[in-house]
């Protein structure tokens, strides 16, 4: 059967497909015929053996569903079957098959005499006969009889809601496994209803049964990838200390990296498989973030993450797992969306730029925090979907291998052909199995689900061997990029199915990738046209890559200007890494809210060296200095910035040198401002409005301009004139107060004169008096020999002298003269009218006291 026809994805006519089924079900008629003729002998045989219960089936309430509308079930869709577990998933001889699950009454109906069975249907040859058994799942017209004997569970009846459990244990030698290959295995509940009182199929499931108990020689290389990828959760604001403390949009991961958590599940269960790890670094550098401080957005404001321990035991884990299985293949850094590069950004300069830096980014984070050395020429499209333009990007990036699917690069051989596949250029598309990648991406959140997801799954891998045993070929599995924890739990088990190596044998992504590649394979890239819908519906419009050139362009600027411009350019050039991530895909707002969140941090940061806005200026003269205060308020210092201030009428203002131009270097430190200086010459009144602008060294205008409006107002020589008169006046009027003041100074000189010649005049009148009584000795202040006191008579008073009305008005400025020293006049007042000395005295100067001439 041309294995053509098992690609899922390939378009088919409905007629086509409508005749290969018809063709399909009248083949097998005879081949049931012939299996239901051979299994009645053995079951005839099997009632000997004295029946035992094989296990006591017990009963657990469920919850009834509400009524519905929906019509009452009927036939073999009245019970509901599920299996929950089935073990071993790939038995060999002697092995016994237990299987456990449970039966549900759809019906409102009370079902009696039921009784569950295991059925082994006919082998299935090809991976295509595998679809077209899920396809009729629910049809029992050619079930097979059961295996019967004790190998059953009976139920007296099945109340209308409730659940019951059952298990079953059959030894393998009992289901009458014929080649190797894969069978298919039924399990149903028959019984008996109120309107058919006959034993009927009221329920049934079905799942494969892979048979393959000795190793074959040529077994199927198996490559598994395991990925670590998650959405992007860090912004591009980090604190303003040396550590640039990061800011998280949310503290989500954390719970992906606690206990049970789907990234800690994927590296406890990866740790023990066979698997070659995908990892996208920018995960690895968000964990590391998060094992020291970190910040977390709370509305306007942040507040401190508390998950560092939770951070560091998941990637203490996942080294020691990677270093055990050193199998690694680091994406680029963010996981960029290559296929949204090359129909959306194709045509925007710059944006192949970022996946330049991103792949060169990749392996030296992962070196760096998980200390292996990671293969870094891999590029991952979504669900492996390729075109020429997506080959493109990512090879221009530094890849010369792309991860494909078959549902994409479509063979049409009858076997599945190795991976490896030569496009040209250099460039090998390792085309992953479209079967086996997506074997897992449903709810597997229940057993029955878990357990039919794995034993398909092992299934299709047996049945590519049996494909042709004569050839080993090289098969990859590349499941979704980010497995929920029960999905990576029903992928280890698929895995751990797998550990016997009777059919395949683990191998890695970069031994798949050099395996020599089948001649027969297709190595053409299909066409744009051949671009799944539902893909291309996914992608980041063009208008996000228009966003993230203005964004890095306004980047660009800011770094130019920046002392330090390390401490943003890598916060945001991963921030712009992210913003074009796969993980976007099917989330077109958050997208676009996590663009808009870094452009706003972005233009908040670059408006932080601004111009002061500035009143109107008045300018009175020919010159006048015009002062522009320029701010920087980030905590690093700004340079290579210029202030150029244009006048918009040169003719009535001019600037500096004469030019309406004029401009200044600016270099200010982090937290300060600078106030420049321009020179104004006025050539005429009115009022002029003035332009400042800084500039980066490129002479690109670096923020918004401020303008402001300088009024002229010209002094004429009339106004001058009149200034000088009143000038000439106000001198004068200083001249006569000088005269006047310098004329009571002089005044005031000649009365202190007098006094003090009076003065003198007493004194020397005393000592005469005293010179006529020539007593000796004698004391004058004791009593005379007659007993009587002698008393000099009082000298009569000096008169005052009169001082001169009129004195010298050229005469210099008196000096005053105290007993404590000499205070001249000061110069600063001029007219002060306090007096410089004590009262004088009339009184003659007592004993001992001086006076100064």
């Amino acid at each position: 059967m041309a294995e053509a026809a098992d690609i899922q994805g390939m378009k088919h006519s409905p007629a086509r497909r409508r005749l290969r089924r018809t063709a399909a079900v009248a083949a097998g008629v005879p081949l049931l015929a012939g299996l239901l003729g051979g299994l009645a002998a053995p079951q005839a045989s099997a009632a000997g053996p004295t029946a035992s219960p094989l296990s006591a089936a017990t009963t657990r309430a469920a919850t009834a569903s509400p009524a519905s509308a929906a019509a009452e079930p009927s036939g073999s869709s009245t019970v509901a079957v599920a299996l929950d577990t089935l073990a071993p998933s790939a038995p060999t001889k002697g092995d016994t098959l237990t299987i456990s699950g449970t039966v549900t009454n759809k019906s409102k109906k009370t079902v009696t005499d039921a009784r569950v069975d295991l059925r082994v249907g006919p082998q299935l040859t090809g991976r295509t006969a595998i679809d077209d058994a899920v396809e009729r799942s629910n049809d029992t017209t050619y079930d097979p009889l059961p295996v019967g004997g004790k190998y059953k569970v009976e139920f007296k009846k099945l109340a209308s809601g409730i659940s019951y459990d059952f298990a079953l244990s059959v030894p393998v030698s009992k289901l009458g496994l014929g080649a190797d290959g894969v069978y298919q295995l039924g399990v149903t509940l028959t019984g008996r209803t109120a309107a058919e009182q006959y034993d009927h199929t009221l329920g049934v499931q079905r799942t494969f049964l892979p048979w393959q108990p000795e190793s074959v020689d040529k077994k199927t290389k198996f490559t598994y990838l395991w990925p670590l990828i998650s959405t992007s959760h860090v912004s591009a604001e980090t604190g303003s200390d040396d550590q640039q403390t990061p800011v998280f949009e949310n503290d989500d991961l954390a719970e992906e990296l606690a206990p049970g958590g789907r990234l800690e599940q994927l590296v406890s269960l990866g740790s023990q498989l066979p698997v070659t790890w995908v990892v996208d670094p920018d995960l690895l550098a968000t964990v590391e973030a998060m094992t020291d401080p970190y910040r977390v957005k709370d509305g306007d404001s942040t507040v401190a993450g508390k998950n560092q321990l939770v951070a560091r035991t998941w990637l203490n884990a996942l080294e020691k797992a990677v270093q055990n299985n050193g199998d690694i293949v680091a994406l680029p850094f963010g996981d960029p969306d290559l296929a949204s590069l090359a129909h959306g950004g194709e045509n925007v300069s710059g944006t192949l730029g970022h996946l330049q830096s991103s792949s060169e980014l990749a392996g030296k984070t992962v070196e760096t925090i998980l200390h292996v050395r990671p293969a870094t020429d891999f590029a991952w499209p979504a669900d492996g979907a390729v075109d020429p333009s997506i080959v493109d990007v990512a090879t221009s990036a530094g890849a010369d291998k792309v991860i494909s699917r078959s549902d994409s690069i479509q063979d049409n051989l009858p076997y599945t052909a190795s991976a490896a596949r030569p496009i040209g250029g250099g460039t090998t598309a390792v085309v992953s199995d479209t079967r086996l990648s997506t074997a897992f991406e449903g709810d597997v959140t229940k057993a029955g689900s878990s357990t039919l997801a794995v034993q398909k799954f092992l299934a299709q891998s047996l049945a590519v061997n049996l494909q042709d045993l004569s050839k080993q070929r090289d098969i990859v599995v590349a499941p979704q990029r980010t497995p929920s924890a029960s999905q990576a739990q029903s992928m280890a088990r698929a895995l751990q199915g797998l550990d016997g190596q009777r059919w395949t044998q683990p191998s890695d992504l970069v031994a798949a990738a050099a395996a020599e590649p089948d001649t027969n394979a297709t190595t053409k890239v299909p066409g744009a046209s051949r671009y799944p819908d539902k893909l291309r519906d996914q992608e980041l419009p063009p208008s996000a890559f228009d966003e993230l050139k203005k964004m890095g362009e306004r980047l660009g600027k800011f770094k130019a200007i920046l002392t330090l411009p390390d401490r943003v350019a890598t916060p945001f050039a991963n921030a712009v890494n992210r913003a074009v991530s796969t993980s976007w895909r099917g989330n077109a707002t958050g997208a676009e809210q996590y663009r808009d969140s870094v452009n706003r941090y972005l233009m908040s940061l670059a408006s932080e060296v601004q111009l002061i806005q500035k009143s109107e200026l008045t300018l009175s003269g020919r010159s006048a200095t015009i002062p522009v205060t320029v701010q920087n308020q980030l905590l690093q210092g700004v340079d290579n910035l210029v202030l150029r201030l244009q006048s918009t009428n040169a003719t009535r203002l001019k600037l500096d040198d004469g030019s309406a131009v004029a401009e200044q270097p600016i270099k200010i430190d982090g937290g300060h401002t600078q106030v420049v200086k321009f020179t104004g010459a006025a050539n005429a009144n009115g009022p002029v409005e003035l332009t400042a602008q800084l500039y980066t060294a490129d002479n690109q205008p670096y923020g918004n301009p401020m303008t402001f409006q300088v009024r002229v107002s010209e002094i004429t020589p009339t106004v001058m004139l009149v200034i000088a008169g009143g000038v000439l006046m106000l001198v004068l009027a200083g001249v006569k107060m000088y005269s006047q003041r310098k004329r009571a100074v002089a005044a005031k000189a000649a009365e202190d004169k007098a006094a003090a010649d009076a003065g003198a005049e007493s004194a020397e009148a005393d000592s005469a008096d005293d010179g006529d009584s020539p007593g000796g000795g004698r004391d004058d202040s004791g009593p005379d020999d007659d007993g009587a006191d002698d008393a000099d008579p009082a000298p009569d008073p000096a008169p005052d002298p009169v001082p001169d009305p009129t004195p010298d008005p050229t005469a210099p400025p008196a000096t005053q003269e105290t007993a404590d020293g000499i205070d001249g006049a000061g110069p600063g007042q001029p007219s002060d009218p306090t007096p410089d000395t004590r009262p004088e005295s009339g009184d003659p100067s007592g004993k001992g006291e001086k006076v100064d001439r």
